[in-house]
């Protein structure tokens, strides 16, 4: 079968790495892909957001199948386009995507359907927020209302931090119309835990759990980014709390979207907070998350064409969801200056210490090819490499060893990816 990959970062080259060893597929497509992608696949000259030219694409080239591994179009709306031109697509419809796409929504879904979750009110008006403000208990947190690239996300410590965050996201527009509304959010204290999962309308299998690192310096200092590095398992994701996860989360999240008439098929991505009254959730996102796909994936014994399949057949009930018994690390190379300002251009040098293992992965995120052929960075987060071990100590010092591997000028990156390992 064919296959086509909608995305162009660490998590598509994730995907790319496990459809390419299902037996199932014989050739693989990605738009726009990156400079890694095309060892894997053929990329295609089309953005992820360009639905009807995608869509042209795959029935030219009679695609059996199309992965959106991305948020903004699944928000926007690609699957809808894709099946109604009768196309085989994985990923939830417009109307089950604003799971992720509104912060708002899921808030008041998590409200009316009793999921654990922080306290909270919305807000479309500047004025009315900053009133509000003036006797809300601190820290808070801010949050624009719809995608933001990760990053639009603010904890206050100070009503003078709170009232500024509020002009950034609702008055100066820092991260566009994500900030025309804004969800103002209680502050919990605890362990994050992402969860991802595979859904199928009614049915939910969960994935190993995963934890991510979102400050840009060492010891969860400086701005938030789209993720430093990541593990999984979480030693802090005890059994204690996956039982009250699927009894209270979970389970109700599907239902919740099916009762509102959004059946959702596709990856549900929950963001957990840990806290002293329990596991609640501190975000949805509806897609794989990135880097948590680069050290979930490599652990996945199934067949992911397999197991997306029955996802859109809604038949998920008879997959029987399995992951090694290993850990896995992933550091992310980044250009000196993310998430501010940062040069590319740069070539990249040592990935043929990668080829052939299945050990050690090198996900390219932000690369590209120059008018010589060689791969040069191309973003703010450039790599994401991944190492297994057998468990999460021995994975993390085989990442930090293969990120000697690769070399490039400006590259930057955590030295403390998996340090909570340690306090476990």
């Amino acid at each position: 079968m064919k296959v086509l990959i909608v995305g162009s970062g660490g998590r598509e080259h994730a995907i790319a790495m496990a459809v390419a060893k299902s037996p199932k597929v014989e050739k693989i497509y990605c738009a726009p892909g990156n400079a890694g992608i095309a060892a894997q696949a053929e990329c295609v000259p089309i953005t992820a957001m360009e639905f009807e030219r995608l869509a042209d694409f795959a029935q030219e080239n009679q695609v059996d199948l199309t992965i959106i591994g991305m948020d903004d179009p699944l928000v926007g709306g690609i699957v809808d386009v894709f099946e109604e031109r009768g196309l085989r697509v994985f990923g939830p419809r417009k109307n089950a995507a604003i799971l992720e796409g509104s912060k708002a929504f899921s808030k008041e879904l998590m409200k009316k359907y009793k999921i654990p979750t922080a306290g909270y009110e919305t807000f479309d008006d500047a004025d009315a927020a900053l009133a509000y403000l003036e006797t809300a208990k601190l820290p808070i947190v801010l949050k624009a209302d719809g995608l933001a690239l990760g990053k639009g996300v603010l904890i206050c410590n100070t009503l003078e931090e709170a009232k500024y965050g509020v002009k950034e996201i609702m008055q100066d527009k820092k991260f566009g119309t994500a900030g025309n509304r804004m969800v103002v959010e209680e502050f919990m204290t605890g362990r994050e835990v992402s969860v991802l999962s595979f859904v199928d309308g009614k049915t939910i299998k969960i994935m190993s759990s995963a934890q991510d690192h979102k400050r840009a310096q060492d010891g969860d200092q400086g701005l938030n980014t789209g993720g430093m590095g990541t593990f999984s398992p979480s030693p802090f994701y005890t059994k204690e709390v996956d039982e009250f996860c699927k009894k209270y989360i979970y389970q109700s999240t599907v239902d919740a979207m099916a009762a509102e008439g959004r059946e959702f098929k596709g990856i549900i991505f929950f963001g957990l907070m840990l806290t002293e009254e329990g596991p609640k959730v501190l975000e949805y996102n509806a897609r794989f998350g990135d880097p948590e796909a680069q050290v979930v994936l490599p652990r996945m014994k199934n067949d992911i064409v397999e197991v997306m399949e029955a996802c859109i057949d809604g038949k998920l009930d008879t997959i029987d969801l399995q992951f090694e018994d290993n850990a896995a690390v992933c550091v992310v190379l980044a250009s000196d200056g993310y998430p501010v300002s940062y040069k590319k251009g740069y070539p990249i040098t040592g990935f043929e210490k990668f080829e052939g293992r299945d050990d050690r992965f090198c996900y390219h995120a932000g690369t590209a090819f120059n008018d010589r052929g060689e791969i040069v960075t191309n973003g703010g987060r450039v790599l994401g490499i991944t190492a297994t071990g057998a468990d999460l100590k021995e994975a993390r010092a085989n990442a930090y060893a293969a990120t000697e591997w690769i070399s490039f000028e400006n590259k930057y990156m955590r030295h403390d990816i998996g340090k909570a390992i340690d306090e476990a």
